[in-house]
């Protein structure tokens, strides 16, 4: 049985991300999809609970797929899992250079292969860190990410107060962080 993994911080998890595992489901007998604590991308806005949950929501669909949610080495994780392929997705050209340095170390660790899946053109732009920034302005981003995951942040932002960063909410905001004649 061919088993893959495809790591990520999933944080969210985005129609760029679906795509890749819907592709590599096609390609191996079973593809987990672990969560990982990044602590290089700081402070994560879903926790692992959720991000896991949002995951199993939204992959359902895909009876060849399980979900994990862990905080260790990527290669760890493909060896507690059987893995003998890491998946990765690729938006664009400027993806490669990290996600080979990364591959390469991980192959070096222990011998597991990673492929590279490159993602289709209508989500090449799609990157969770701008799904978080526009979120957490009050944007709508649920024509990026799949609905169980819209509801999800629908649930994180109902409040304005739970918006970091909202125009109106702070006077040294409101005039592009130079406040206005009054709020001085």
């Amino acid at each position: 049985m061919s088993v893959a993994l495809f790591p990520g911080s999933f944080d969210p998890f985005h129609n760029g991300h679906l795509e890749v595992v819907e592709r590599a489901s096609r390609l191996f007998d079973e593809v987990v999809v672990a969560a990982l604590r990044n602590p290089q991308k700081g402070e994560p806005l879903f926790t692992i609970g959720e991000r896991t949950e949002m995951l199993e929501e939204s992959l359902a669909h895909l009876s060849s797929v399980r979900i994990v949610g862990v905080a260790t080495l990527v290669v760890n994780v493909a060896h507690d899992v059987g893995a003998s392929t890491i998946v990765r997705g690729l938006r664009a050209v400027s993806d490669f250079e990290n996600e080979l340095q990364m591959a390469q170390m991980n192959r070096q660790l222990s011998g597991v292969e990673t492929i590279f899946i490159p993602t289709s053109a209508p989500y090449s732009f799609i990157a969770s860190r701008l799904l978080r920034e526009v979120a957490r302005f009050g944007g709508d981003v649920s024509a990026f990410v799949p609905k169980p995951v819209a509801l999800h942040f629908e649930a994180k932002f109902q409040d304005p107060a739970t918006r970091s960063g909202g125009r109106g909410t702070d006077p040294a905001t409101r005039s592009g962080g130079r406040g206005t004649e009054e709020d001085r």
